[in-house]
């Protein structure tokens, strides 16, 4: 869209923000993008909730319907709490759930609209309900996927939605857009069934006035560098790499900052300023998705699915190429490896000096981060339960939901103690946010409010 377009309010509006400062996120209070602050999924300082059962209104604090299907998850800033959501021409809301691997995608060509949606945090009272898009998809969906699968990112004055290829799109608090960038088409898919397309899912991040994209797709993928006031696309770098569905984080090196990506051919980091490679690494599980994430000093990555699931931890002043040779598990920038524990879906979660890092069939791993060291090892659920929802961590408990939408509520720590197991009433597959002690989970027709 252009300046033109968007007419003089619009361009006011745009140099308005554009010299207003940034604001910081506040620990235990914002959740500004996947995962909150930084891609960490923590969030400390309040109490959260041990008991809750959603059918029988227990410990609700309040619930919202919301329309179509999305597995954008909740960001929070201040009082307002914003997703997207994809409403489809014929009503089609279906979402295959479970441990299978059929790869196909869902046949609906029908006209879709795309929504901004924000609520008051605290009531459930709907605030913003604004149409980003309207048209037929351009790339089609997995049977466990959506067509608003990316979450949003804030800053605290405006809301960037990625919705792959049917754009880029910026808007302030009260739904007025700002900017869109046309990106073209972004195929997601199985590299080795290009037909398969499972629709985009990597979500932006906003750091000192940017927005970063990964977009690694069939062809033509890359990593970019946006201003998050104008959208001016200010640096572009390719990548090699298949399709993959993982979001970037930001991890600070020195006085150097980074932009760090899961990967296939191309986990690596990249210069925040310029887009110029750090480090690479090439290895490990075809399908990345899970978020790397960061602390003491390491940068821990995992992927799975293919040749390989591996937990890596990486040195933070990693450079150059960094891959493991044949039979190695360590070398001078990989602190420690598990070439077998690794992460299909779901990011991984440090706290408290342990990393937790769990498959999608439930069974998840506990590690001594510095050491690499293996705690304990547990399954959750039957064996044949499915997990998508990556964990999240806060007040000394960690949260892992099923996409049948129950809940289990674990006591962080070296030894395996189950606090509870609690239902939302409905398929969850988005990550929940955390803000104040309150839970906001998001299933397949509403979010929850848990306090």
């Amino acid at each position: 869209m252009s300046l033109a377009a968007m007419g003089v309010g619009g361009v006011l509006a745009i140099a308005a923000l554009s010299a207003a400062p940034d604001s910081d996120p506040k620990p235990g209070v914002d959740w500004p993008s996947f995962r909150g602050i930084r891609g960490a999924g923590v969030s400390d300082g309040f109490t959260t909730a041990i008991n809750w059962d959603v059918p029988a209104k227990k410990n609700v604090r309040w619930t919202a319907a919301v329309p179509g299907l999305g597995h954008s998850s909740p960001v929070i800033w201040g009082n307002r709490l914003c997703i997207t959501t994809a409403i489809s021409g014929k009503g089609d809301n279906s979402l295959r759930i479970g441990l299978y691997g059929d790869i196909a995608s869902v046949m609906d060509e029908t006209s879709h609209t795309w929504k901004l949606m924000c609520f008051d945090k605290n009531s459930g009272r709907a605030l913003v309900d604004k149409v980003i898009y309207t048209g037929v998809p351009k790339i089609k969906r997995h049977t466990k996927s959506t067509h608003a699968n990316t979450t949003l990112a804030t800053d605290g004055t405006r809301l960037i939605a990625m919705l792959g290829s049917e754009g880029l799109h910026a808007f302030d608090f009260e739904g007025n857009r700002l900017w869109m960038k046309d990106l073209g088409v972004l195929d997601s898919g199985f590299y080795m069934a290009p037909d398969a397309q499972w629709e985009f899912s990597s979500s932006p991040v906003i750091h000192n006035g940017r927005v970063i994209i990964q977009a690694d797709v069939q062809k033509g993928s890359f990593i970019a560098a946006f201003d998050v006031a104008t959208g001016k696309e200010l640096w572009r770098t390719s990548r090699q790499d298949v399709p993959t569905f993982s979001t970037p984080a930001i991890h600070q090196v020195g006085a150097k900052t980074q932009v760090l990506v899961n990967g296939w051919k191309h986990t690596g980091a990249y210069d925040f300023a310029t887009g110029q490679e750090i480090w690479k690494l090439n290895g490990g599980g075809d399908i990345p998705v899970p978020v790397p994430v960061t602390g003491l000093g390491l940068i821990f990555i995992t992927n799975a699915h293919g040749p390989g699931a591996p937990v890596y931890a990486i040195r933070e002043t990693a450079t150059g190429d960094i891959s493991l040779a044949a039979g190695e598990t360590t070398n001078a920038n990989i602190a420690w490896s598990a070439p077998r524990d690794g992460a299909y879906l779901i990011s991984p979660v440090l706290y408290r000096d342990l990393l937790y890092v769990c498959k999608n069939n439930g069974v998840f791993n506990v590690f001594d981060a510095k050491t690499g060291e293996k705690i304990y090892q547990q399954r959750l659920g039957t064996g044949t339960t499915a997990f998508t929802s990556s964990i999240i961590a806060a007040d000394g408990k960690l949260y892992f939901t099923s996409e049948e939408g129950d809940v289990w509520v674990v006591k962080a720590g070296r030894t395996y103690e189950l606090l509870s197991q609690n239902p939302l009433g409905g398929i969850a597959m988005a990550t929940p946010a955390v803000s104040e002690g309150t839970l906001y989970f998001r299933t397949n027709t509403q979010l929850v409010a848990i306090k």
